[in-house]
């Protein structure tokens, strides 16, 4: 359990990045349909490589286990980032007319990957009079070009030259500062060639098999976002209750993968060919207080409930992986490149059999 949980935190190791570095409580002060706008600029390379992780290490050879045999994996995979996909341009993103930036001559920001040494450029608020609320910099990158993501699977044989796999961790809290997270996922994979070859064959020329896999992963951790220093509402009917914030977001995975192998003795190469499908939710819960207006030389708020959600499909689109399996005793070593959509996947791991 303690090698589940430091994985699965460090699968979420952006999350806390964002709060440390990428400040997301600053971005909520642009407004609910503004901000959902810069999240999603933000985030989509990082939403995008994140899915290509998640959907990586299902498996790595097209052979199957023996019926009530098991095999547990830990393997991490990193997703490459596009240069191309690094920076994006403020202004084309659909940003109402109240948030510009503050010179016209500075539109490009870094998204969560890339420099993490330059910020974008400072951005200014505005009420719909054209008097100016708020200005606020937009952050460097959080991370380098590459996107980690691990998986632990437990593998079990099944009756028919089937597998049956599965990802599952419970709500774990991690504490105030990453909040909490869980994680779930199945898959199955069969063997089409050993369904045309006796039983008592133990080896075939090449093993080829189909795999479906799905995993879900869940996240929460509140926010304490309060009025900036002289702030006040912009009149008596709004709340001023702001406890119980919070982030939420669920990630989800899908995975269609045909794979082609050869066992050499301890050695099997194999080549596959998938789908994968990835959406995501983002979201926040709670009262929080929006810079609207200019009151008596004061900057007024307006509390938005639930301020916004964002729901997006970040990835559909073919992969291909190409990589080994390396089989001792008791071990088990893999490795494998993964190519999808401009993006790389380079993904390591270790197992045991029983």
């Amino acid at each position: 359990m303690k090698k589940l949980f430091f994985l699965i935190s460090l699968s979420l190791f952006f999350i806390h990045s964002v709060k440390a570095q990428f400040n997301f409580e600053q971005l909520i002060k642009a407004g609910p349909a503004d901000v959902e706008k810069l999240v999603d600029a933000y985030s989509r390379p990082l939403l995008y490589g994140f899915g290509l992780g998640m959907n990586s290490g299902w498996a790595n050879s097209a052979h199957t286990i023996k019926p009530l045999h098991f095999d547990l994996r830990i393997m991490a995979t990193g997703s490459l980032i596009p240069t191309s996909k690094q920076t994006f341009d403020v202004t084309a993103i659909g940003l109402s007319s109240n948030l510009r930036p503050s010179d016209p001559n500075k539109i490009y920001s870094p998204t969560f990957t890339g420099n993490r040494y330059t910020n974008g450029p400072y951005m200014d608020l505005f009420d719909g009079n054209g008097n100016k609320l708020i200005s606020f910099e937009l952050p460097s990158a959080v991370i380098e070009n590459i996107v980690p993501t691990p998986q632990v699977q437990l593998t079990v044989g099944f009756a028919a030259n089937t597998e049956l796999m599965i990802r599952a961790a419970p709500r774990i809290k991690l504490g105030e500062r990453f909040g909490s997270v869980s994680l779930f996922g199945f898959g199955i994979k069969h063997n089409i060639v050993r369904d045309f070859v006796a039983k008592e064959v133990e080896k075939t020329p090449f093993d080829f098999s189909l795999l479906i896999g799905f995993n879900r992963l869940n996240y929460n951790r509140g926010l304490n976002v309060r009025p900036l220093g002289g702030m006040i509402p912009e009149n008596a009917e709004q709340a001023t209750d702001f406890s119980g914030q919070k982030i939420y977001g669920k990630f989800d995975n899908y995975l269609l993968q045909a794979t082609i192998s050869k066992e050499i003795h301890f050695f099997s190469p194999f080549l596959s060919l998938g789908y994968s499908i990835s959406s995501a939710t983002l979201g926040l819960k709670g009262n929080f207080p929006i810079p609207n207006s200019i009151r008596n030389d004061q900057v007024a708020y307006i509390t938005y409930q639930d301020p916004f959600e964002l729901k997006r499909t970040y990835l559909k689109t073919f992969r291909g992986d190409v990589g080994f399996q390396l089989k001792f005793p008791v071990v088990r070593v893999y490795g494998s490149y993964g190519f999808s959509g401009g993006y790389g996947m380079l993904s390591a791991g270790i197992g045991l059999g029983f």
